[in-house]
């Protein structure tokens, strides 16, 4: 057998691989005279049966049999003689054989990137100290406030206005009749400037009394989630069915039993800190992360292959699946595809596989290993940021060596990290935080 590598790039090869005739005669002969053993043919006793009949009747699928088998039986021993790391599958398009002249195909691979020594010592990182201000105290027990406020029908006999809760029934139409997309809905609750259906729907309403009918065109925009309705202009028939306004409790003793945690507001407040602190820390070491890999992305330039960036790629789409269905939302809804999402995300999927490759070679150089006691609080921390059993958690793992495998790979890579950081000098700076809106 004869091997030769022709290079795409660098994780991406060709192997010419040519198999000499005489295997190919042999295997040919071979196919056929177990073929001869087994066929029934009319006129033929078994066993008797001329090569020449068996080729008039089964030649198209012998030879496709035959190159099959070739391919499997060379393919690997191809790719240990150019010595190659291959990852994902190879690609091939099998000629057929025909036992004239040796069997000769080609089969892409892709390999691991070979990466050099990275020089990871003497990076210079910004580390923020993020501090819990009494204004961003006061962000998070307005959200609780909002959380447990109530509504109260409207006594006074006064017109909707922007942030009332309104029962509505509506229904859409387009060039006059019913359509499918805006079915006639009763009862249905939104919040005047909330936007559920659309911004310039929610404008139609204020100054509607109850009991009032209105009928209102509205013009959905070509990027609208929903591309059924997108672009159109559709005639809606709404009738307000009632007003409520929104009671926030007052921020005090009772609103923290109320939350059914705590006895005091100040218990509350620690708690609310605590956690803004916790947040604050994980935001903290992400950007010092990030830090991290862009330094060492300069300092090293590597190729990834295709089929690594294709792997994330399927991870992130998975994961934007099941955050839509986690609201009730398909891609179907958001106008989207699978195929738009692996244009928008294949940058950040590249990012990532580099990033993850910059680790284990790291890891390999410094030769990092995991002891059982690491592996044991690697179970503890899933367990604990879970809120499941420890032994929940270890099955879960046990169940396959894959689960068990990305675990230590992901302790690694924090050790990595770690090893990073302690060889880095840090400078502590106090950013500023933007608060977040919580008015609407």
């Amino acid at each position: 057998m004869q091997v030769t590598v022709e290079n795409l790039s660098t994780v991406k090869k060709v192997l010419h691989i040519e198999i000499p005739e005489k295997i190919v005669i042999s295997k040919l002969d071979k196919a056929y005279k177990d073929l001869k053993k087994n066929a029934k043919v009319k006129g033929f006793r078994p066993g008797k049966i001329p090569r020449a009949v068996l080729e008039g009747l089964y030649k198209k699928d012998v030879n496709a049999d035959v190159s099959s088998k070739l391919i499997q039986e060379s393919l690997i021993d191809a790719i240990k003689e150019a010595e190659l790391k291959i990852v994902g599958r190879p690609e091939i398009e099998p000629p057929i054989a025909d036992g004239k002249g040796p069997y000769k195909y080609d089969a892409v691979v892709e390999i691991e990137p070979e990466i050099e020594t990275i020089d990871f010592k003497g990076l210079t990182l910004k580390k923020n100290l993020y501090k819990v201000s009494a204004e961003e105290m006061d962000a998070q027990l307005k959200m609780l406030q909002k959380n447990l406020a109530q509504q109260k029908t409207l006594e006074e006999d006064r017109p909707a206005l922007e942030g009332d809760f309104v029962l509505i029934d509506y229904e859409g139409f387009k060039d006059g009749k019913p359509f499918a997309e805006t079915q006639k809905t009763e009862n249905f609750t939104l919040k005047i400037g909330d936007g559920p259906i659309l911004k310039e729907f929610d404008k139609q309403l204020i100054g509607m009394k109850t009991a009032e009918t209105r009928e209102f065109k509205v013009h959905f925009p070509e990027d609208y989630f929903n591309n059924k309705v997108a672009g159109l202009e559709i005639t809606f028939n709404v009738k307000l069915n009632g007003i409520r306004e929104v009671v926030l409790p007052e921020i005090d003793d009772e609103f923290a039993k109320d939350l059914g945690q705590y006895e005091t507001l100040k218990q509350l407040k620690e708690a609310i800190k605590s956690n803004l602190l916790k947040g604050y820390e994980k935001r903290s070491w992400q950007e010092v992360q990030e830090q991290i890999y862009i330094a060492l992305l300069e300092k090293t330039n590597f190729e990834v292959p295709d089929s690594w960036i294709a792997f994330e790629l399927k991870n992130i789409i998975e994961e934007t699946e099941r955050s839509f269905a986690q609201h009730g939302i398909t891609l179907e809804h958001r106008g989207l595809t699978k195929e738009s999402l692996e244009e928008k995300y294949r940058d950040t999927a590249e990012k990532q596989v580099k990033r993850h490759a910059l680790l284990k070679k790291i890891i390999e150089q410094e030769n990092l290993a995991i002891s059982d006691e690491e592996l044991e609080n690697g179970y503890k921390n899933m367990a604990q940021a879970f809120n499941k059993p420890i032994e929940e958690i270890k099955n879960f793992y046990k169940q396959k060596e894959n689960n068990v495998e990305s675990l230590k790979i992901s302790i690694l890579e924090k050790k990595a990290l770690k090893l990073i950081i302690e060889n880095s000098s840090q400078e502590i700076v106090e950013p500023e935080l933007e608060l977040k809106n919580t008015e609407n």
